[in-house]
């Protein structure tokens, strides 16, 4: 007891000092954080996350927790529910109430410990989604456009938010503080780790993604909606998943990767680390006066040593310690993510990926206690230049379309093996340039459309699965896909976005048109919208078939049942980017599945000879058509 009460006091004092030199004044220090509440405080307090203005599950048990003083007897009271117990050796006490029924009346939960009460207030039923990703979901509404639209329109006082505080370390952490937090990314401090009301002043730094989610499941079913958001920019699926389930993965990719931080985090060194800063610091200056310029007067040597990358948010599992432990055991109703960017970033990134994902999927579900929690799938979103027919092939040598592409066999090997609360949604329609397409609303509106159909009994209202491929058929001359519903361009045109290969892996653009049959009693063939046939003059004997296959892809194929679906990222080969390579040049890559520079750079003049080739032939062919 006398250990646990001293720790908790240098908790306190911890706190207080940063609280005493101006870290907790109104107008924060550029580049601090302010701590508000420490993440475990002294004598009787709740976990951060219970707190008044939130959302507590329906329709499961309802669990409360925190410390107290040892052996502390502890009292909930929440409506007509009232249970007791008692802190253990360590201070930590929890209770269980019964499930309870959606309620949007506000109620109040008091804890009782032996001289402190605790008293929350407008606490609500419903349901609470958890949303995680990188930052294409952290990406907030006030950058979206339509974005102020919705905020003006943001007046749900029965949708509750909540942005987690974005911890790091390995160390599995029980709790979280209240902070201020700065942001490099922003130049401002963002408020994490508090439950806010909707309004149109609290929901501007919201996930927009998140947002529209939740607001359509309140607009369709008035139940509250809490969201959680513990997204966070630049993180990699790896950090979200357990290090001891990521050390149970035998495969070459994972254990590269593990060893390779290992290394990292024995050979940083924080005092060399520190004299480096220290002589860059120097270097930097020493530049500044040679060229007659000042030194800025905020401008100060380093002097702090810093933690390494032992810290670093994408050690693999340092995500999950740091953000998804505190939450552990919170009852929820399901989770959507939306990530990917930083795995595309891997060289052959999707072998590791594929590995990981699903049993990244199935640590969330374990951490929040329900082995069936629903999990939507949001596919990684467009970068980059629009794919054209001209730099068609040069388009495809991108990593980040094979994530996208093991995102959606990840949901169909799921749902295949009976996973009926697997989800999935595409967002490479909702198209720009920059890797955050401010285009987020369709998104959060298609996933939501999961959400309604399996979650809130809606699916004969709402279709959310995209067109599924039934079959393939080879046959001579051309490749013929079995769609299960009719598709077609979004507007009038031709169908863009297949590429056919023979043998020889050499890909070209496909032509793309409904299968014709001619019926009994008719006079003109009749057009099968469910069935696309695939041909090219220049691949006589196609085997291979891609679809969206760019990073900002050449592709325009959707549902045509009133919806906005797109046919997902598809192909039937199994040809990674070191596999282009050897098929376009002939030659193996030095570092199996992995290309260096060099070779990229020759793989990408190959296929932009291929492309130049067939704009040759086209035109060719073009001025022969015409009797030129």
């Amino acid at each position: 007891m006398q250990k646990l009460t001293l720790i908790r006091s240098i908790t306190g004092l911890v706190t207080m000092m940063l609280l005493s030199h101006g870290v907790a004044q109104e107008k924060l220090e550029r580049g601090k954080d302010r701590i508000d509440v420490p993440a475990i405080g002294t004598g009787l307090c709740l976990h951060n996350v219970f707190q008044s203005g939130m959302v507590l599950q329906r329709d499961k048990p309802i669990r409360i927790w925190g410390w107290a003083d040892e052996h502390e007897q502890v009292t909930v009271v929440f409506g007509e529910q009232t249970q007791s117990t008692k802190a253990t050796t360590d201070g930590r006490w929890q209770v269980e109430l019964r499930a309870e029924t959606a309620s949007s009346a506000p109620r109040h939960l008091v804890v009782h410990g032996n001289s402190k009460k605790i008293d929350l207030e407008n606490i609500l039923i419903g349901d609470i989604w958890v949303l995680g990703g990188q930052s294409n979901m952290e990406f907030e509404i006030a950058k979206v456009d339509g974005g102020q639209l919705e905020i003006v329109s943001a007046n749900f006082p029965n949708i509750r938010l909540f942005t987690a505080v974005q911890l790091n370390g390995p160390d599995y952490q029980k709790s979280f503080p209240l902070i201020h937090q700065w942001s490099d990314w922003s130049r401002r401090h963002n408020r994490q780790g508090y439950w806010d009301v909707c309004t149109p002043q609290s929901v501007r730094d919201m996930s927009a993604i998140g947002y529209v989610f939740a607001r359509r499941l309140h607009m369709a079913t008035q139940i509250p909606i809490g969201i959680i958001d513990v997204s966070r920019g630049g993180t990699t699926v790896e950090t979200w998943t357990p290090l001891g389930v990521l050390q149970t993965i035998d495969t070459p990719e994972v254990n590269r990767q593990l060893t390779e931080w290992a290394e990292r985090v024995a050979q940083f060194d924080p005092q060399r680390d520190l004299e480096d800063r220290v002589r860059q610091f120097q270097e930097r200056a020493a530049r500044l006066k040679a060229q007659g310029q000042e030194i800025p007067a905020d401008a100060v040597p380093p002097s702090d040593l810093l933690p390494g990358p032992a810290m670093d948010q994408n050690r693999p599992g340092n995500c999950f310690a740091s953000m998804i432990a505190p939450l552990a055991g919170l009852q929820v109703k399901g989770v959507i993510w939306h990530q990917g960017y930083n795995n595309a970033l891997q060289p052959n990134g999707h072998a590791l990926y594929y590995q990981v994902f699903p049993k990244m999927i199935a640590a969330w579900r374990d951490a929040f206690q329900d082995a069936q929690l629903p999990f939507g799938i949001i596919s990684l979103c467009t970068a980059d230049e629009p794919q054209v027919r001209d730099d068609y092939l040069r388009k495809i040598i991108d990593e980040g379309i094979y994530i996208r592409e093991v995102q959606y066999r990840t949901f169909l090997d799921l749902l295949n093996a009976g996973d009926k609360q697997i989800g999935y949604a595409s967002s490479f329609d909702q198209r720009r340039s920059w890797y955050h397409p401010q285009i987020k609303i369709p998104v959060g509106e298609r996933i939501s459309c999961w959400a309604l159909a399996t979650q809130y009994g809606m699916s004969r209202d709402l279709r959310w699965l995209p067109p599924m491929l039934k079959d393939t058929r080879v046959e001579p001359g051309q490749i013929v896909l079995q769609f299960d519903t009719d598709v077609g361009p979004y507007h009038d045109g031709p169908i863009e976005g297949f590429a056919i290969a023979g043998e020889d892996g050499h890909f070209q653009p496909a032509t793309a048109k409904w299968q014709t049959v001619n019926r009994d009693g008719q006079n003109q063939p009749q057009q099968l919208r469910s069935v696309i046939v695939l041909t090219s003059p220049l691949v006589s004997a196609p085997i291979f078939f891609r679809y969206a296959w760019g990073r900002n892809p050449l592709a325009n194929l959707k549902s045509t049942d009133h919806t906005d679906l797109p046919v997902p990222t598809l192909r039937n080969d199994t040809f990674s980017i070191a596999d282009l390579y050897e098929k376009y040049t002939g030659k193996k890559s030095v570092i199996p599945n992995v290309l260096d520079g060099r070779e990229r750079g020759e793989l990408n003049r190959a296929v932009q000879s291929e492309d130049l080739k067939r704009r040759i032939t086209e035109a060719q062919d073009l001025l022969k058509a015409n009797g030129m």
